[in-house]
């Protein structure tokens, strides 16, 4: 704990859909709804106008679209929110050299470390020029949170929500704790908070007031024990700059269960692929090849397999996926499948080839059926598939310009014609096929000079 809110806790506001609102004008001030659009779709982000009809974060989006029937829903555009995050955490860079990413638009930020405060008003003058710098920088933004501790940093961050700022001192922590829900501890989940009900415990007073002994009693000695000392508010956690990647992986659920075999390993395939992509873009490779998969009945199953040193290869962690996918029953159906690699490291094995030699002669001892279901593959891949315009991503027309698809079906596309610094543009409607329409580039927010 320290005696002066030198620790910083950021979080965006409403980040996805507030990005989706500032990139469309015609979006702006109304409820946006961004996740998963088909029947298994979940909420990834509602904006703020979107929250007041009840919809929030991991909502599946059949409930969100009841609640909120007239929102517009779109699907993620991942690069995009990205390409923003990195502009924030330059600038969360220039205050400390120890700065904590949680997520795309949340981190810890050690302002002592930083030189940049050493008390109250230090603190509170970093905070709002941040503030002010990330508004110029990317048009989005941003809650702030300045305590003593990260635990009540990112409390305070809460409390400054919408577009705000809050500082709490050092020393009123156990104050400012009593009488909230014992909710807002991390840790405390629903299932830990009902079980605390239970035994008469509501609100963080009362479980400084039952003491440690009876924490760890109810909850098990480590759970319990910091628990209590975080009734007490304290935590003295430091800011860690650097947070390990322990794997790398892609996992999709799909509408309609897959029974298919070889369905089945075309998109066991595409996600070794798309792993891999995201295990070279974090600059390391991988050693343990793990596939998951959940069937029909919500069953999930995983299976993994060490190779004899790291790789980024992309066809070695597609083998490896596929060997791995043989020895899993998938004919009651499959709704999930994902593809990850682990035991990272920043090298890759130099013997690639022995590596893919070894997949292909194990392939070889097991049965013909496997090796002919890999020759089905190829005519499928080559196939014309129609192009899908999903709600919500970029698109460019030959005459029009730049604009985002608004929906698509019946072989027609939607799309409305507008830019970030634009009026609310246009809508048209074109043929899925028109060779003047194609996907294009996510604009800036705010214009370079």
């Amino acid at each position: 704990m320290r005696a002066a809110p030198t620790i910083l806790h950021l979080d965006m506001d409403a980040f996805f859909a507030a990005a989706e609102q500032a990139s469309k004008p015609s979006l702006r001030g109304k409820p946006v709804v961004v996740g998963g659009l088909g029947p298994r779709g979940v909420v990834a982000t509602a904006s703020y106008e979107a929250r007041r009809f009840g919809v929030h974060s991991a909502m599946p989006m059949g409930q969100a679209r009841r609640l909120a029937p007239n929102a517009a829903y779109l699907v993620p555009r991942f690069s995009f929110y990205r390409s923003i995050s990195e502009q924030v955490m330059e600038l969360l860079g220039r205050l400390s050299p120890l700065v904590e990413p949680l997520s795309l638009d949340e981190a810890f930020v050690d302002l002592e470390a930083g030189g940049v405060a050493d008390d109250s008003v230090g603190a509170r003058a970093a905070g709002e020029r941040l503030r002010v710098d990330i508004l110029a920088t990317t048009g989005l933004t941003g809650s702030v949170g300045l305590a003593g501790s990260k635990m009540i940093a990112k409390i305070a961050s809460e409390e400054a929500k919408p577009d705000g700022l809050v500082l709490i001192e050092p020393g009123t922590e156990r104050e400012l704790l009593g009488p909230r829900s014992v909710r807002i501890l991390p840790g405390v989940g629903p299932a830990t908070g009902e079980h605390l009900r239970r035994a008469g415990m509501t609100t963080v007073s009362d479980l400084a007031e039952a003491g440690e002994d009876e924490l760890v009693r109810l909850l098990g000695r480590a759970h319990g024990a910091s628990l209590y000392r975080m009734a007490q508010g304290y935590d003295d956690r430091p800011v860690v700059a650097e947070r390990d990647a322990k794997s790398v992986s892609v996992e999709d659920t799909f509408d309609v269960d897959l029974h298919d075999r070889v369905r089945i390993r075309v998109e066991v395939e595409r996600l070794a692929e798309r792993c891999v992509g995201r295990l070279r873009a974090s600059g390391h490779s991988g050693r343990t090849i793990v596939l998951k998969v959940r069937r029909f009945d919500f069953s999930t199953l995983t299976r993994s397999e060490t190779l004899r040193g790291p790789t980024d290869d992309p066809g070695v962690v597609r083998e490896a996926a596929a060997r791995l996918l043989e020895a899993v029953d998938t004919t009651g159906g499959v709704r999930l499948l994902g593809v990850g690699v682990s035991g990272l490291a920043d090298y890759t094995q130099e013997d690639l080839f022995a590596q893919a030699e070894a997949g292909v002669a194990a392939a070889s001892v097991g049965d013909v059926a496997a090796a002919e279901a890999v020759v089905a593959v190829e005519p499928a891949a080559a196939e014309p598939v129609e192009r899908h315009w999903a709600p919500g991503h970029d698109v460019r027309h030959a005459v029009y310009g730049a604009g985002w698809v608004q929906g698509s079906g019946v072989g027609r596309v939607t799309v409305r014609f507008e830019e970030p610094g634009s009026e609310p543009g246009r809508v048209r409607t074109f043929a899925v096929d028109d060779p003047e329409l194609v996907p294009g580039e996510a604009l800036p927010l705010v214009g370079r000079g």
